[in-house]
């Protein structure tokens, strides 16, 4: 998931700071050990077992002045995917799905944002898995923004969730059975450099 851009840039604007005078645009670094994509689906109607990716990099370019002008890079290695069940992990790295010997890196490059309310903003992006590159839309909300008490730095929070079709992405092996909607729950945290 590589640029979860506009996510950032609404929680400028959200704050009000959009209206402030022109700054120049700041970096932010993603906190790997804060951030993660959670995704689920239902097994077999039964079940709706959950995994995620804990090993996010990237990084966010805040525009004050004009939001609609920021920027965020992000991607994850598939290596790292981790559902609490090593069997299944090796599965979903398999040919059958992920396939991260042939497509080893997930990304996410935000190519728009709308704000929708004080803290919160929808942000389309577009999402490259399995080598297939789809638009999607994430609904990002303001978790919240201040100086780090340790890092002693400008920090900043959000939360996203969307649903996509994991067929859309070549990765669309046993449907319906397992269920072609994925949820995705993302949690981020950025410092800035």
């Amino acid at each position: 998931m590589k640029r979860l851009t506009s996510l950032f840039a609404a929680s400028i604007f959200a704050l009000g700071l959009a209206t402030a005078p022109a700054f120049a645009a700041e970096t932010y670094k993603l906190d790997a050990g804060h951030t993660e994509v959670v995704f689920g689906w239902t097994h077999l109607g039964f079940s709706k077992p959950t995994g995620k990716f804990a090993n996010a990099v990237g990084s966010i370019t805040l525009d004050q002045a004009d939001p609609s002008k920021s920027s965020v890079s992000v991607s994850f290695d598939i290596s790292g995917l981790n559902t609490g069940v090593a069997a299944l992990d090796t599965h979903l790295k398999g040919a059958d799905f992920f396939d991260a010997a042939k497509f080893p890196t997930a990304t996410f490059k935000s190519t728009a944002v709308q704000v929708t309310s004080a803290k919160t903003a929808k942000v389309t992006g577009d999402l490259t898995i399995h080598g297939v590159t789809k638009s999607v839309t994430l609904d990002v909300a303001l978790n919240g923004m201040g100086e780090h008490p340790m890092k002693k730095k400008k920090a900043a929070g959000f939360q996203a969730t969307g649903t996509i079709k994991r067929s859309d992405f070549g990765v669309g092996a046993y449907v319906p059975a397992v269920s072609d909607e994925i949820k995705l729950e993302i949690t981020a945290e950025a410092i800035a450099e």
